[in-house]
């Protein structure tokens, strides 16, 4: 059989546990190449730079997509 507490714990000493269990809001930079906001350690998603360096050769939005809609 699995053990049980022996006593409830109060509210205060379940709220000094729980204290440390918190969201925090992920800092934000900005990319050096194209200046938009980004996560810190992460390739740019707009441009493919990290570092100041090209990673990534993104691909240019097809225009096929605008000449069907128009």
């Amino acid at each position: 059989m699995p053990q049980e507490p022996k006593k409830r714990h109060s509210r205060a000493r379940q709220g000094k546990r729980r204290a440390v269990i918190k969201l925090e809001r992920p800092s934000f930079i900005r990319c050096l190449n194209c200046k938009e906001v980004i996560l810190p350690h992460v390739i740019c998603k707009y441009c493919g730079f990290y570092k100041g360096k090209r990673v990534v050769a993104l691909k240019e939005k097809e225009k096929s997509k605008e000449d069907k809609t128009a």
